[in-house]
């Protein structure tokens, strides 16, 4: 069978390189179907994908192969435990986990409530370290889970050091993203000057009243204060805005 034509003009290897990048661009579309409704058969792969279903099937074969993908008694797919892996040098990586990590025990433990840490990712943020409530009814959150930007205590937080009116910290949040959620959250940051992320806390909103709130936004303040020093950086402006009068509220 002939080879497929090709530009004469333009050496094969760039051809291939193309070809290889559009087979990329593929399987992580595939990958990124996934969702948190299970496993999922092909043809609903290939569909929330945009691809074909052959090409979906070919694609699905390879990422089976080196663990990405995994099938599932019904059929289906679902994803592999090579992305456990990934996600755990990732975290590794950061080299965050060894100061993260025992801050969030800390505010679990003052509190006995959910402490989480979350980065900035363009406009979304997401949640690379989580410390769970002992309670049995508690907030209940994934790590690596993604959020919106600027919305809820976490999501304002990463942005209360950029320019505009900034916020007093810690941020504390009623029910703004979740109804039933209270969160208070403050920025960390680097030894750049940057914010590295926001730590902070979670709780059913009906367990937040005058105590919670005056045992739990000192707890927030100390930590973030606490894990930017330990990151190389310096608290100041935290602190700075911590003691700022809060802002006036906008005329009715």
């Amino acid at each position: 069978m002939p080879s497929p034509p090709t530009d004469p003009a333009r050496p094969r290897e760039a051809v291939d390189a193309e070809g290889g990048v559009r087979a990329v661009d593929r399987a992580l579309a595939l990958l990124q179907a996934f969702a948190d409704d299970g496993p999922l058969p092909p043809a609903e792969l290939a569909r929330r994908a945009g691809l074909h279903l052959t090409t979906a099937l070919r694609l699905l074969a390879t990422l089976e192969g080196q663990g990405f993908v995994q099938r599932a008694e019904g059929g289906g797919y679902g994803l592999g435990p090579q992305l456990l892996v990934l996600g755990e040098r990732f975290r590794r990586g950061l080299r965050l986990a060894d100061q993260v990590m025992p801050a969030l025990q800390r505010l679990r433990d003052g509190s006995r409530e959910s402490a989480a840490f979350f980065r900035r990712e363009g406009d979304q943020r997401r949640c690379l370290f989580r410390a769970e409530s002992p309670q049995p009814v508690r907030t209940v959150a994934q790590v690596g889970e993604v959020a919106p930007l600027g919305i809820g205590a976490y999501g304002r937080a990463l942005l209360a050091l950029e320019a505009g009116p900034r916020p007093r910290l810690p941020i504390l949040s009623h029910g703004e993203r979740l109804p039933e959620v209270v969160a208070i959250a403050a920025p960390v940051l680097s030894s750049r000057g940057t914010v590295a992320g926001a730590i902070g806390l979670t709780m059913p909103r009906y367990r937040f009243d005058a105590a919670a709130e005056a045992r739990c936004l000192p707890l927030v303040l100390r930590e973030a204060v606490a894990l930017s020093r330990a990151l190389g950086g310096d608290p100041a402006p935290i602190l700075a805005q911590a003691l700022a009068p809060a802002p006036a509220a906008p005329p009715a």
